[in-house]
């Protein structure tokens, strides 16, 4: 009984920042996204490949969230945004909290959409708000069809799934209707996205999607 009011002390507590954090986008009107998945799935790989699409109409930052190393902001800065590192130093999420104490390392003012890296995990990041306006999860081939009934919660709370590494669907074991039936078991209004970031294929449908909700 102890540790569930701890749990939701921890929760609600991360909510209140979240709302504080949520007021500050919409005073700067910066778009959020939350980009969660497991790890290896392929979030920095996509961000390649999309954050130098939306620079097309938009100014993007970028929270890049890892539980230690900068490798991934390293690799996001040589798109020329603002990225700020935040390590965990073991969290296996980005807290509301974590984004508040980054926030004055961008300059929001010359920000139009913020993008959040969360940490590999697909448990932790789905239970934690930071204030954004989209959460994304991404789920590539290469981890299973079962993914959305083992982890049912990240799945219910996005808005969207993105379905990586759809090249390599050839040479592996990954029933693409079954996860996807799955999941919208979860969540009707889930919209859904097969992409490959190697060929870029599906890509455009996505920024496209995403444009519609800016």
């Amino acid at each position: 009984m102890t540790q569930i009011k701890v749990v939701k002390n921890i929760l609600d507590a991360n909510n209140r920042i979240a709302i504080e954090n949520r007021k500050l986008f919409d005073e700067k009107n910066i778009f959020v996204i939350n980009l969660m998945s497991s790890p290896g799935a392929g979030k920095t790989s996509f961000l390649m490949k999309t954050i130098p699409e939306l620079k097309k109409k938009y100014k993007v930052g970028v929270i890049e969230g890892d539980i230690q190393n900068t490798y991934d902001a390293e690799q996001i800065s040589k798109l020329n945004v603002p990225v700020v590192q935040i390590n965990t130093g073991g969290a296996c999420h980005i807290d509301g909290n974590m984004v508040k104490e980054a926030l004055p390392d961008l300059p929001l003012d010359e920000i139009d959409i913020l993008i959040v890296e969360n940490v590999g995990n697909l448990v932790c990041p789905a239970e934690f708000n930071i204030g954004e306006d989209l959460k994304i999860m991404m789920l590539s081939v290469t981890e299973g069809d079962d993914k959305p009934l083992k982890y049912p919660l990240m799945f219910h709370v996005s808005n969207a799934m993105i379905i990586n590494k759809i090249d390599l669907l050839p040479y592996i074991d990954f029933n693409m209707e079954k996860a996807i039936n799955d999941a919208l078991k979860i969540n009707q209004k889930l919209s859904i996205f097969k992409v490959s970031c190697k060929t870029g294929e599906g890509l455009s449908d996505f920024i496209n999607w995403l444009y519609e909700k800016i």
